[in-house]
């Protein structure tokens, strides 16, 4: 994945939805500034600013950081991996599909890392299966470890979080979008 991709990407949501810089901060919550530069491609935002940008826009994270297809969605022959600087590393597994509402991610966490996400859309559900290490998963205010081999499902429309053991850890993050689903 290249900056590209999130500027084109970013460009044709915010131009599809009839909104200028100005309206698009105000549903995503962030700044002017910073949606131009990165329409520009003069920054690389993080991956709590593309969460933020999707909840805005109530669409998946894929539709951000997926290849930018010809007809103006994501392509799903182009799996992509990002590693968010100073932040996780992700890699598209399955991009969102509409007809299921979900979409997965394949998620690396350095040993002892710690990644903590704001709430997502209303009604997001994300499931965690552990490939590799152990982690423990931030849901209802408490941390909940999990060996390899082992899931937790949990709303992700509140804080939330995942942080590795000594050796780091690898997992499947799928996330459920009902409010998508729900209007196909």
């Amino acid at each position: 994945m290249s900056n590209e991709s999130i500027t084109l990407n970013l460009r044709e949501i915010r131009t599809a939805a009839g909104l200028s810089l100005t309206s698009a901060a105000e549903v995503t919550g962030v700044s002017k500034a910073m949606l131009g530069q990165i329409e520009r491609g003069e920054s690389s935002p993080t991956i709590a600013t593309l969460w933020k940008i999707a909840k805005g826009f109530h669409l998946p994270l894929t539709a951000l950081i997926g290849q930018a297809s010809q007809a103006g969605g994501v392509s799903g022959s182009s799996f992509c991996s990002v590693q968010f600087p100073g932040s996780i590393a992700v890699k598209m597994v399955f991009p969102f599909d509409p007809m299921l509402g979900a979409e997965t991610f394949h998620v690396s966490l350095r040993p002892g890392q710690c990644h903590q996400s704001q709430p997502h859309d209303s009604g997001v559900i994300e499931e965690v299966f552990v490939l590799e290490g152990a982690m423990e998963v931030l849901r209802d205010g408490e941390w909940v470890p999990l060996k390899t081999g082992q899931g937790l499902r949990f709303s992700a429309d509140q804080p939330h979080g995942y942080r590795s053991g000594d050796s780091g850890a690898a997992f499947l993050n799928m996330h459920h979008y009902r409010s998508v689903a729900s209007q196909i």
